[in-house]
């Protein structure tokens, strides 16, 4: 998948730029940092890509650290933020001590990840007592999925090579990993190219709890004891 993700990495970049991109992104993050109670400290932004939560979380005062597989993927974070640190790694087997990030979040990697209790138990060893974990996936049964997988069908996509899940399944990953007071919601009810942005926002904001399971972007949080 490295290699894949290598190859798109420009036009990875380059879609946040879109107005379908720009939508999706601010919506994601409103729901992502609505999440997040970790206000300070030490954050690990796992699958970082080219940067685009590393930098939010940057600009929120964390000290943030990216790590990805994808070595042209970390070319372009670190050509925004060469102030911070971004490490090639993988998931599995993160080259931190125990007990160091005060949050993790990881964002649209878990898709493309085989073994999701390996990297769950990762992610568990170098959380402080007390940290959080958000992380972000595409959901499995929602409508902007299915088109996507069809799409994919015909065009090569990343969507080919992807696993996705429901907010249950998060879940229950987390739960069995050994976070506590796990939560999950949902966000982004219509296709991207659904044309009323505006409505789709107040729908998004709405009915991100009551229902998540519908939406085409799922996040869940953990605790660690």
């Amino acid at each position: 998948m490295a290699q894949y993700f290598d190859k798109i990495a420009h036009h990875y970049d380059a879609w946040y730029q879109t107005k379908v991109g720009q939508y999706v992104d601010r919506t994601e993050k409103r729901l992502i940092f609505s999440m997040i109670k970790t206000k300070r400290g030490r954050a690990l932004d796992l699958g970082c890509g080219t940067g685009n939560y590393t930098i939010e979380l940057y600009k929120r005062g964390f000290d943030v650290i990216g790590v990805d597989l994808s070595q042209e993927m970390l070319k372009i974070a670190k050509s925004k933020l060469p102030h911070v640190l971004f490490i090639r790694a993988d998931a599995y087997n993160l080259p931190f001590k125990e007990e160091v990030f005060d949050l993790v979040l990881s964002v649209t990697m878990f898709e493309f990840i085989h073994e999701p209790e390996k990297a769950l138990n990762e992610i568990y060893r170098v959380l402080k007592p007390g940290g959080e974990v958000i992380i972000g996936t595409m959901n499995g049964k929602s409508l902007w999925f299915l088109f996507k997988r069809f799409k994919s069908l015909f065009v090569e996509t990343a969507y080919r090579y992807a696993r996705f899940y429901t907010p249950k399944e998060l879940e229950t990953l987390l739960t069995n990993a050994g976070f506590d007071n796990v939560e999950s919601r949902g966000i982004i009810f219509f296709p991207s190219f659904f044309p009323f942005v505006g409505f789709a926002e107040k729908v998004d904001q709405k009915f991100n709890k009551n229902l998540k399971s519908l939406g085409a972007f799922i996040a869940v949080r953990g605790v660690k004891k």
